[in-house]
């Protein structure tokens, strides 16, 4: 179990703490997700979290050995990466369970940070019987699907210590739900900022000329690395472009970071006539020459939270078209570095490209205030500190 420290008084208004308590030294910490693959937000949110607290807490990662998580977590130095699955399956569930009692008998766990459903129930089922010295259970609530069910009152009341809510939109809708008996704590994502930077001139020239056709040098990029799935609503977009007179849709090119798009998706941007002005790049390893060459960014999805593509591309200095949805306007302050669009409207999209084609001037300004707002409020370490700050709180109030 954790060390302690001297007394010291610890306030927090949501979690309901009391006074004084003692500052925690050395913890150790499980972090559980459910995804086989990619992974995508969720591998990016618990990567940054490990590499950043790995040497000053014991850290466990426990996924899937097929998800990129698993892979890219066990080449962190000090992590310990456990091969687990997490899905509604009976056998998956009793097996998977069965080894989480055994790993918080064996270490001794401090904090169980779970980031799905599935690890969530099954980490719920772990803890049974296990008293008031158990794990605490930190969920972050990554997503906007709907909080209904007796599967999550259980969780919610007999699994949950505190909420890490990514926007304030997240903490105002559970604030309705059955996790509203606890804490609910606002930690915004951070990125990376020395690795999500603006390229120089010469960088930026060369990724144009990797992703824009010899002849496009000069039109206006929009992209987006936020994926490809229809409820990104990139294919809105691409809609909104189609619509634009000849003159100004050759002036636009759409450029998509993310897994190949499906057969239907083609078949509609083809349908559109739109075959020649968007690149589909598929998935990368690294998205900052791609994200280099776009003059905006844009996350327009139907369902969104926060959004790591949309806070990486401000921090490269891209201003964000984001649509009015979950907590994507919480990203951009409007008309200083970015926009905000109703979502599902092509034809409020095509009158903004029509404004920003007669305005590209304003860009380079733009692209400046979206990388100082990033560094002013994107930044890692602002993140990590918060969410260290919830597991201190949590066990110096028990």
């Amino acid at each position: 179990m954790p060390r302690e420290l001297v007394n010291k008084p610890v306030q927090s208004p949501r979690c309901k703490l009391t006074a004084p308590t003692r500052e925690i030294l050395s913890l150790k910490i499980l972090y559980t997700n459910f995804h086989n693959g990619d992974g995508g937000g969720h591998t990016t949110y618990i990567m940054n979290l490990a590499r950043a607290l790995a040497p000053r807490h014991e850290i466990f990662v426990a996924a899937p050995a097929s998800s990129r998580l698993y892979q890219a977590a066990s080449a962190i130095p000090g992590v310990q990466v456990i091969d687990l699955a997490f899905n509604n399956r009976l056998p998956t569930v009793l097996r998977t369970t069965k080894a989480l009692r055994g790993l918080i008998a064996r270490h001794g766990f401090d904090v169980i940070h779970v980031n799905g459903s599935a690890d969530h129930r099954m980490a719920m089922l772990a803890i049974i019987g296990k008293g008031k010295q158990r794990p605490r259970i930190v969920y972050t609530k990554h997503n906007d699907l709907p909080v209904t069910g007796l599967a999550t009152w259980l969780k919610a009341r007999f699994a949950t210590d505190c909420v890490i809510c990514v926007c304030e939109y997240t903490r105002r809708k559970l604030a309705q739900t059955a996790y509203a008996h606890g804490a609910l704590r606002v930690v915004y994502n951070g990125i990376d900022l020395a690795r999500y930077a603006p390229l120089d001139a010469a960088a930026t020239q060369a990724a144009r000329a990797q992703w824009l056709p010899a002849n496009e040098q000069h039109v206006l990029a929009l992209g987006s690395n936020a994926g490809t799935p229809d409820y990104k609503g990139w294919l809105d977009l691409v809609e909104a472009v189609s619509t634009l007179p000849d003159d100004l849709r050759r002036q636009v090119r759409i450029v998509m970071a993310g897994e190949t798009p499906s057969a239907r998706q083609v078949e509609r941007v083809a349908a559109l006539g739109m075959t020649e002005r968007v690149t589909f790049s598929g998935l990368l390893d690294d998205v900052r020459p791609l994200v280099a060459a776009l003059d905006i960014g844009f996350v327009i999805s139907h369902q969104e939270t926060i959004s790591f593509a949309c806070r990486e591309m401000m921090a490269m200095g891209k201003p964000a078209l984001v649509s009015d949805v979950g907590g994507l306007p919480e990203n951009v302050t409007p008309g200083v570095d970015g926009w905000v669009v109703p979502a599902r409207n092509p034809a409020a999209l095509a009158q903004w490209l029509t404004g920003i084609l007669a305005q590209r001037d304003q860009l380079p300004a733009m692209a400046h205030a979206a990388r100082d707002k990033a560094v002013r409020e994107f930044s890692l370490d602002t993140f990590v500190q918060g969410t260290e700050q919830v597991y201190r709180d949590l066990l110096a109030a028990r």
